[in-house]
């Protein structure tokens, strides 16, 4: 099994990506300077980040403080300017290199630093959740905010509450408010604090004799929308300080999102308007995006072997491998660094073990790249997860167990583009005894074709059932060895059975912008407009999993509240839209759902996809004539 971590260790040849961002910091002329490291969920940004701190932390980069700061875990602190400050000031008390003298100097000069953040951090508190509430109690009349007031200053820590609460009832009190909330109103007097902060913070630093302060800012994507803007707006505290480089690695779909939510942009979903707030407010903050490339086949390849070499082998054994590797990419970034260049770099008597795990999977991994997008986690946990199925074979002495075959079932289940295929397949041969005498067809049909087209041709006159199987993707998948046919499937399927009741991972697998889209989608204010509009944009440009994730998302939704109409709402966006794969999703959600919860309005609605050829069939079946359910009278409502 693999640790789904983020490492420091280069198995995806990211440092060249690292060392480019470090010559970047190390240009004194673009200082000071915001970097950010974009990439999907997975992609392998944290690593970078991490290859980045470990160089930092090197002596040849003594003059260089670099600060690792995870926004996610700081999620619960209660101001981010503070839990910033608070992560840099801190790894200086710590820090080696710096004398005692020092580090005396510095406290003393992060004492007015505090002094700024407490005044930023405690007026925006008081003035959201005491002054402004008060005020408007004070002149409306109502006391009945009182008592919130004192629950508030007890809540942050104000001593002499009693006092203050008789100088809130008076004119004086009510007076003190006012001009502090004029105050807030006026910009001026926060931008003088926030320029005073800059210059104290310069100071500091100077005192400090480090050349250069590098802040990491990493996991920004896993917090809230909320968090994820606080943040960043810690950031902007700390821009234009001299010398100073922030690396921040997001998910910028997820950023852009949290934009949108919190500046409350949702009349301009997609417009021009709502377009240039979100960009502009990046390109502002961000002066150098940097955005990861996904994985070739060749690198997806070479990143499996290299997985499989760590887990069979020594940690001494890996780590001559993993030397010949990073020789190996210096000398050539395009070529596979599979077995046949490894080989001589393992011990002849633990060569066997490896090449037999990586004799398995290597003719799958152009379909494997394909899925999974060559997204580094998806790649670990389909790993993972076949190890997993292996290991509970062992366990369960299922003999003449072949793993070749269960990888070839598993990239099935994983490129469920047609959701029905790995079903279908599990539902043929279940009533045969394991052994599908319909994938045999197919096979034949593989093997006897000229080419693509004429193999297409071949499947579709075996029957209409067969269609599905046509898909380029899942013809290269039926090519590949081990050919299936009159092999015993039962045992694979019985390893498999979490996935036949439920064709979708468990929730916690599923990427944070699938999430965060089905959300936004899911909101019963969006018109049709709207909606259509966040599909052919946002949705559209996921990667072929994530819509995958989010297909099956949508599906697992839909069964599991049938009684929501949005759940189909979204389905009959994605079909108008033209969005591959939709069609056979809905399809299956509807034949999943109990005909009587179908609200009326759905079969209304589904009129207009009665001659759809994957619709038809299962909306004749739910509500042809004669059919008492509500939603079926809707339907042959004329």
């Amino acid at each position: 099994m693999w640790a789904d971590n983020e490492t420091s260790e280069d198995l995806l040849g990211f440092k060249v990506h690292a060392d480019l961002l470090i010559d970047v910091i190390n240009d004194e002329t673009v200082l000071p300077v915001t970097i950010g490291v974009f990439g999907d969920w997975g992609s392998g940004k944290s690593s970078i980040l991490n290859i980045i701190k470990n160089e930092y932390d090197k002596e040849v980069h003594k003059d260089t403080l670099c600060i690792y700061f995870n926004g996610w875990t700081f999620e619960g602190y209660d101001d981010a300017k503070a839990a910033l400050l608070n992560a840099i000031l801190k790894e200086l008390e710590d820090n080696k290199k710096l004398s005692a003298e020092i580090k005396d100097s510095v406290k003393q000069k992060a004492k007015k630093l505090w002094k700024s953040i407490d005044w930023m951090r405690g007026a925006g508190m008081i003035m959201k959740n005491i002054a402004l509430p008060a005020v408007s109690a004070y002149f409306t009349g109502g006391v009945s905010l009182i008592p919130f007031f004192a629950q508030k200053l007890t809540e942050f820590g104000i001593d002499s509450k009693e006092h203050l609460i008789e100088k809130l009832k008076s004119k004086e009190g009510a007076e003190f408010f006012e001009s502090l909330k004029k105050s807030s109103e006026e910009s001026e007097d926060k931008t003088q604090v926030v320029a005073q902060f800059r210059k104290d913070f310069e100071d500091l630093l100077k005192e400090t004799r480090f050349k250069k302060l590098v802040v990491i800012i990493d996991d920004l994507d896993r917090c809230t929308p909320d968090r994820i803007i606080d943040n960043l707006e810690a950031v902007k505290l700390f821009l234009n300080v001299a010398n100073t480089a922030f690396v921040i690695g997001a998910d910028p779909r997820i950023v852009k999102h949290a934009i949108e939510y919190r500046y409350k942009e949702k009349q301009a979903i997609g417009s021009a308007p709502g377009d240039n707030i979100v960009n502009d407010y990046l390109e502002k903050l961000i002066q150098i995006p940097y955005n990861l490339p996904k994985l070739s086949d060749s690198e997806v390849e070479t990143y499996i072997s290299l997985l499989i070499c760590k887990r069979e082998l020594s940690i001494e054994g890996f780590k001559k491998v993993h030397d010949f590797f990073i020789d190996f990419r210096q000398r050539d970034r395009y070529s596979v660094c599979g077995f046949e260049a490894i080989k001589d770099s393992i011990q002849s008597e633990e060569r066997d073990k490896v090449l037999k795990n990586l004799a398995t999977i290597s003719g799958l991994i152009p379909i494997i790249t394909q899925t999974l997008s060559g997204n580094p986690r998806q790649i670990k946990r389909f790993l993972n997860t076949m190890t997993l199925r292996q290991r509970l074979a062992n366990v369960a002495n299922i003999s003449d167990f072949d793993i070749a075959i269960l990888t070839k079932l598993m990239v099935l289940e994983y490129s469920n583009l047609d959701m029905g295929l790995f079903k279908q397949l599990f539902d043929w041969q279940i009533g045969q005894k394991g052994v599908s005498e319909e994938i045999k067809k197919l096979e034949d049909a593989v093997k006897t074709g000229k080419d693509d087209k004429d193999i297409t041709t071949a499947i579709e006159k075996i029957g209409d059932e067969y269609k599905a199987w046509g898909n380029m993707r899942i013809l290269r998948w039926l090519k590949t060895e081990p050919f299936l046919a009159d092999i015993d499937l039962s045992d694979y399927f019985w390893l498999s059975r979490d996935k036949i009741a439920s064709t979708i991972p468990g929730t916690s697998l599923i990427p944070t912008v699938v999430k965060s889209l089905y959300k936004k989608l899911s909101a019963d204010s969006l018109t049709s407009t709207v909606t259509n509009k966040i599909i052919t944009t946002e949705y559209a440009a996921l990667a072929p999993y994530e819509k995958q994730f989010f297909l099956s998302f949508a599906y697992q939704m839909l069964i599991s509240n049938p009684k929501i109409k949005r759940g189909y709402d979204i389905f009959h966006s994605l079909i108008e839209t033209n969005q591959e794969y939709a069609e056979a999703f809905y399809a299956k959600s509807l034949e999943s759902v109990p005909s009587e919860e179908i609200l009326p309005a759905i079969g209304e609605a589904l009129k207009r996809y009665a001659d759809r050829p994957m619709l038809k069939e299962i909306i004749e079946k739910k509500f042809k004539a004669g059919k008492s359910t509500a939603a079926a009278k809707a339907f042959n409502t004329k």
